[in-house]
């Protein structure tokens, strides 16, 4: 099983080489970057490289590690009890399995998604070290022992939002996504928009790396966000003329596409106001 990008997604060399040492290993595969650098979405093509079925379980700030295992409903039980229900006896009616349960138990192997666990609390990671760990789990309510028939393929994304802790980070084989150089965006846009003019794709990803390096932008636009832009100009039918910017508006056009708050959009009015000033 070896991963080598798929017609949709372009893979580097060393992000490739990182999936298949984390399957090698049999290690989670932990991705960072930038958000809209393609995370959760490589994990979704590892899977469709691979033949594998996905299990994706996306962290909240309020998921528990738990909850990726099971969860027992010991309200309900007291409930049915209290009403004489027959079901009251069968533990097992009240345990909702979680995505590791559905990973565990799978008839092949599938790979799971943990995406964005730093959202989680801090001990979210470590509360899952044993059972990413030793690929089982013990189940106290019924007494059984829940163990992974084969082991998945395990790929953990994070922005960056919190430090993850090193007992964790140990465990993991670790890859940045870093942001992709002009050739490589180039390439990765020419997969979505296969009919997209050379002349107008030039000179949209030249105006988007100024944008992208403008000194003080609170947010930098990500992968995701140049495919949303050239979208747009290509539903609206911009030439490359039409996106020429010049001293009186510093913004470009359909700016709202790639600037996500009013301090950047803030930023590039100065800077206009300042051009207007020296000529």
């Amino acid at each position: 099983m070896r991963f080598e990008g798929t017609d949709a997604y372009i893979a580097s060399d060393d992000l490739a080489v990182a999936v298949n040492a984390a399957i090698a290993l049999e290690r989670p595969l932990l991705v960072k970057g930038e958000p809209g650098t393609g995370k959760t979405e490589l994990a979704r093509q590892v899977a469709g490289s691979l033949g594998a079925p996905i299990i994706e379980w996306h962290v909240k700030s309020t998921t528990r590690a738990q909850q990726g295992l099971y969860e027992y409903d010991a309200v309900s039980r007291l409930r049915d009890s209290q009403l004489g229900e027959g079901k009251v006896h069968d533990v097992a009616a009240y345990i909702k399995r979680g995505k590791l349960w559905e990973a565990f138990e799978a008839d092949e192997r599938v790979v799971l998604l943990i995406d964005e666990i730093d959202k989680a609390d801090i001990e979210f990671p470590n509360d899952l070290l044993q059972e990413l760990d030793r690929m089982e789990f013990h189940v106290y309510e019924t007494g059984e022992t829940v163990a992974a028939r084969h082991r998945p393929i395990v790929v953990i994304t994070s922005n960056n939002e919190k430090e993850l802790p090193d007992a964790f980070l140990r465990r993991c084989f670790f890859h940045y996504i870093r942001f992709p150089d002009p050739e490589v965006l180039k390439t990765i846009v020419q997969v979505h928009f296969p009919d997209i003019k050379d002349r107008l794709l030039t000179t949209a990803l030249t105006q988007f790396y100024e944008v992208r390096e403008t000194p003080g932008l609170k947010k930098k636009p990500s992968t995701s966000e140049v495919l949303d832009w050239l979208k747009l100009l290509l539903t609206e039918d911009l030439d490359p003329e039409d996106l020429r910017r010049d001293g009186s508006d510093a913004l470009p056009r359909l700016h709202g596409a790639l600037l996500k708050n009013e301090q950047d959009v803030a930023l590039f009015e100065r800077l206009a106001f300042m051009a207007r000033g020296r000529t």
